[in-house]
C-alpha cells in the first residue's frame, strides 16, 4: 500500500465519521427542538466541516504533486534505462573498450604520482624480436632503467552478457565464455613479446583489466587463470593491484632521485675539501714565507746597526750631521702556525660557552 492510498483511507474514515456524528445530532435535534443548548455542537461541527475541507484540499495537492514526482522518476528510468543500453552497446566495439581502459589506466597512473614523459611514456612503439611491430597502451620506467609494458585492450563481451542474463544457466555460459576470452587474450599478449620490443625491459608484460569485478568473474570460472598468466609471462592486474604496483614504482624513483642528490651533496663536499686541503696548503706556505721574511729582516738589521751604523756615529761625533740617523727596529712578532681546532673548542663554540 503506498502513501497517497494510505492516505485516502485516512479521510474517507474521518468523514465517514463526521457524517454519522452529524447525523446522530441532527435526529436529536428533531427530537428536541425547544431545546437551545445544541449551539455549541454545531459550531464545533461547522469548525470540523472547515478543517475537513482544508485537509481534502491538501490531499488533491499532495496527491497532484505525488503524481507529478512519480512522473518524473519514470522518465529517469527510462532515460537511464536508454542511457545504459546505448552504454552496453558502445562497450561492445573493440575501439571504445579499448579506449575506455585505457582512460581506466591514465587514471590510475596519476592516482599513484607518476608524471608523463619522465616516469612513464603513453602509447610507445617498438619492434619485437620476431620483427613485428607493437605499440602497448603503457611504458613505465623503473628506478633502475628496466621498464614494464602495461597493456590495456581486455575483451569482456561476455562479462557485459553475464550480467544482462536473467538465467543462471545461461549467466554461468556468459561468465565461462568470459574466461575463455581473457584467457585468450593472454595467449595474444604473450605471443606480441612485448619485452624484447623494449630493452632493457621486464620479463613480463602487465594485463591491465579495468574492473576488479572483470578478473573476479573470471576468476569463478577458471580459478588457475592468474597462474596460467605467470606462466606465459603475462601478469593480470586490476585497479587496485596495479595502483599498489605504480606506488612501489613511484616510491622508487623518489628514493632513487633522494638517493642521487645525496651523491651530489658528496660530491660537493669532496671538491670543497680538495679545495680546503689547497689553501691550507698556501697559507702554510706563506706563513713560512713571512716567517723567513722577519728572519731574514732581523738579520739585516743586525749586520746594518753594526757595520752601518757604527761608522754614522764618527759623523754625529764629529757635528757633520745635522740629524743623526734613526735606528730601525727589528720585528719581535711571529707568525702563527696554522693547526686543527680542538674538538673541546669547537663544542664549546656550538654551546656559546666559549669566546
Amino acid at each position: 500500500m503506498d502513501a497517497a492510498s494510505l492516505l485516502t483511507g485516512l479521510l474517507l474514515g474521518a468523514l465517514l465519521a463526521t457524517a454519522v456524528t452529524l447525523g446522530i445530532v441532527a435526529l436529536f435535534a428533531r427530537r428536541k427542538p425547544e431545546e437551545t443548548g445544541l449551539e455549541p455542537v454545531h459550531e464545533s461541527l461547522d469548525h470540523l466541516h472547515r478543517l475537513l475541507a482544508g485537509m481534502e484540499r491538501a490531499r488533491a495537492t499532495a496527491h497532484g504533486e505525488l503524481r507529478e514526482q512519480m512522473g518524473t522518476v519514470g522518465q529517469t528510468s527510462a532515460q537511464l534505462k536508454h542511457e545504459t543500453a546505448a552504454l552496453v552497446t558502445a562497450l561492445r566495439t573493440p575501439h571504445v573498450r579499448g579506449r575506455w581502459g585505457e582512460v581506466q589506466l591514465r587514471r590510475v597512473v596519476e592516482v599513484a604520482g607518476l608524471l608523463e614523459h619522465c616516469d612513464f611514456v603513453e602509447q610507445p612503439t617498438g619492434t619485437n624480436d620476431a620483427g613485428a611491430g607493437v605499440r602497448p597502451d603503457l611504458m613505465v620506467t623503473l628506478a633502475d632503467g628496466k621498464q614494464i609494458v602495461v597493456d590495456a585492450k581486455v575483451p569482456f563481451t561476455g562479462y557485459i552478457e553475464a550480467v544482462q542474463a536473467t538465467d543462471q544457466a545461461v549467466r554461468d555460459q556468459r561468465v565461462a565464455m568470459h574466461a575463455r576470452q581473457l584467457r585468450t587474450h593472454v595467449d595474444t599478449l604473450a605471443a606480441r613479446r612485448y619485452p624484447t620490443a623494449f630493452r632493457p625491459a621486464a620479463p613480463f608484460t602487465v594485463l591491465f583489466v579495468p574492473s576488479d569485478g572483470f578478473l573476479t568473474t573470471a576468476l569463478e570460472a577458471e580459478p588457475g587463470l592468474l597462474e596460467y598468466g605467470f606462466s606465459r609471462d603475462v601478469v593480470l592486474a586490476t585497479p587496485s593491484t596495479l595502483l599498489a604496483l605504480l606506488r612501489t614504482v613511484a616510491y622508487s624513483w623518489r628514493q632513487e632521485r633522494l638517493a642521487q642528490d645525496a651523491e651530489e651533496v658528496l660530491e660537493v663536499g669532496r671538491r670543497l675539501h680538495a679545495r680546503l686541503s689547497t689553501l691550507s696548503g698556501h697559507l702554510i706556505r706563506l706563513g713560512a714565507a713571512l716567517g723567513s721574511t722577519m728572519t731574514r729582516y732581523n738579520e739585516t738589521i743586525g749586520s746594518y746597526e753594526r757595520s752601518v751604523l757604527a761608522a754614522s756615529r764618527r759623523f754625529d761625533d764629529l757635528g757633520v750631521a745635522e740629524s743623526p740617523v734613526p735606528v730601525p727596529t727589528p720585528l719581535e712578532a711571529t707568525v702563527r702556525a696554522l693547526r686543527p681546532a680542538d674538538p673541546l673548542d669547537e663544542e664549546e663554540s656550538r654551546d656559546g660557552t666559549h669566546g
